[in-house]
Formats: structure tokens, C-alpha cells, sequence
């Protein structure tokens, strides 16, 4: 997959040559490509925003500058330009899984006021927001955009099941993970986890991500028992009644039940 990405800080993308991305970029032949507004100002000061009509605070990136910019960038296969901004929707799993399937995505970062809303509505494909809170540019977001699809690239990850199985793949928050000493501070990790037993440790980890989604996320706890728990088995089902009804933990589950 190639990157493209416009931005007026360029060197904020050294942190992707680092870690996953780092992997994918530097040994995967993916590519991030990186594009300055500056050269396109059209004035010997390099000035790429101007007074927002109406008054008021901040500055507006030029339409002239974000177009002339965006037309440097050569096209390949099926490409996509986004642009981040608090008014587009989240940048959640669903999106992340769309976007790799996409042979370019070109990441329109602006600061200040943001770009002239014309040069939006006649070159930008999607907005998204990360997050409910307001950042300086979109830098950030494209990094967080960059790490997220590039987990579902072949090869990028060492353990192809990792992206698979992590939070919202699977449509439950990821179970928690303990290692070595057995023992710290006092506090002993769960038995089941010592046993050897797989089908226990199975149920018990998606037991353990069904609980913590339905207390901290109930809006996919009831999203997964709706599209995801009619496909389960009955003692992965079994594992949803319990959390359901810790009172009643020990009774025998009713037969066939699927959330209802």
C-alpha cells in the first residue's frame, strides 16, 4: 500500500519508520510518502493559509494551496483522499478494515481554522474524527490511521491471528493478559491460565472480554449479542449467560439461548 500524506510538518512522521509501521515501511515495500504544502504557497514567503472571511480567530488553509498540492501526488490503483477533522465520523474498526483494502490513501493534514470548505467538498473523499477531542492538526490522527491499517497488511505483524484477535476485530474488548512471576505484589494469576487445558482457557478469555465489554462498553455488548452470539457455540453461548447472570452462574443454562 502507498501513503501519501500533506502536511506542513513533515518530520512528525519519523515516528512511522518505528515499531509495526516501521516493519512495513522499511522491510515490506509499503509506502509513506511524504508532501509539504509550502512549495505550492505561490509567494516567496511560503504563506499557505490566509484570514478567514467573516472574521474571527485562527487562519484558513488557502483552497488554491490544498488543490495544487493534491495534484502533485501521482495516483495509483484505487485511491482514497481523507481529511481529519472533529465534524467527520470515528475512525473505528469497521473504517480501519475498509481502508486497507485500498491500494492508496492520500492523508490531507491541515491545522489552523482547517482548509477552505470548498477545497473539502470538491477533493476530499471521507473525513474522520479520533476521538471527541479537539487536536492541533491532523498529524496525530493520521499516525493513528497509518499504525491501525497497516496491522491488516500481509505480513506486517509477526502473528498473523494478533490483528484478529484484538479488541473490536472480534467485536468484544480484548480479555486481559498476564505473564511472569505467577505471583506479584500478592495477587496470582487466574488458575485456569496454569492448567493446560485450551478449551478451558478459551472460554475463560472470552468470558473474561464479554464481561469487560459489557461494563465498559455496553453499546458493543449489545451490538455482539445481536449480530455475533446466534454463531457462537453453545458453551461459548453459556459464557455470555454468565455474564449476564452472575446470580445465577452455577444453574443450567437454558437450551438454545442467544442473548434474548
Amino acid at each position: 500500500m502507498r501513503f501519501d500524506v500533506l502536511t506542513l510538518l513533515p518530520a512528525y512522521f519519523d515516528a512511522a519508520h518505528l515499531g509495526v509501521t516501521g516493519r512495513a515501511f522499511g522491510e515490506l515495500g509499503h509506502r509513506l510518502c511524504l508532501h509539504n504544502y509550502r512549495p505550492f504557497s505561490g509567494n516567496v514567503h511560503g504563506h499557505v493559509d490566509d484570514k478567514p472571511y467573516g472574521g474571527g480567530p485562527g487562519m484558513v488553509l488557502s483552497p488554491e494551496v490544498m488543490r495544487d498540492t493534491l495534484a502533485s501526488v501521482p495516483r495509483e490503483g484505487r485511491s482514497l483522499v481523507v481529511h481529519f477533522s472533529p465534524a467527520g465520523p470515528p475512525l473505528d474498526h469497521a473504517a480501519v478494515l475498509d481502508l486497507a483494502s485500498f491500494d492508496q490513501l492520500i492523508l490531507v493534514c491541515t491545522r489552523f481554522e482547517g482548509p477552505d470548505h470548498r477545497a473539502v467538498e470538491r477533493y476530499v473523499d471521507r473525513e474522520y474524527r479520533v476521538g471527541e477531542a479537539v487536536l492541533s492538526g491532523g498529524e496525530l490522527p493520521a499516525l493513528v490511521l497509518i499504525d491501525a491499517v497497516c496491522r491488516w497488511l500481509p505480513g506486517v505483524l509477526g502473528n498473523e491471528g494478533s490483528a484478529a484477535a484484538d479488541s473490536f476485530a472480534t467485536g468484544l474488548l480484548d480479555h486481559p493478559h498476564f505473564t511472569r512471576p505467577e505471583s506479584f505484589e500478592g495477587v496470582a494469576i487466574p488458575e485456569v491460565l496454569k492448567g493446560g487445558d485450551h478449551g478451558a482457557i478459551h472460554l475463560w478469555r472470552l468470558r473474561e472480554a464479554m464481561s469487560r465489554t459489557q461494563k465498559r462498553r455496553p453499546d458493543l455488548w449489545e451490538a455482539f449479542k445481536r449480530d455475533r452470539l446466534p454463531q457462537l457455540t453453545r458453551p461459548e453461548q453459556w459464557c455470555a449467560w454468565q455474564v449476564e447472570h452472575p446470580e445465577d452462574w452455577d444453574r443450567p443454562k437454558p437450551k438454545g439461548w442467544k442473548g434474548q
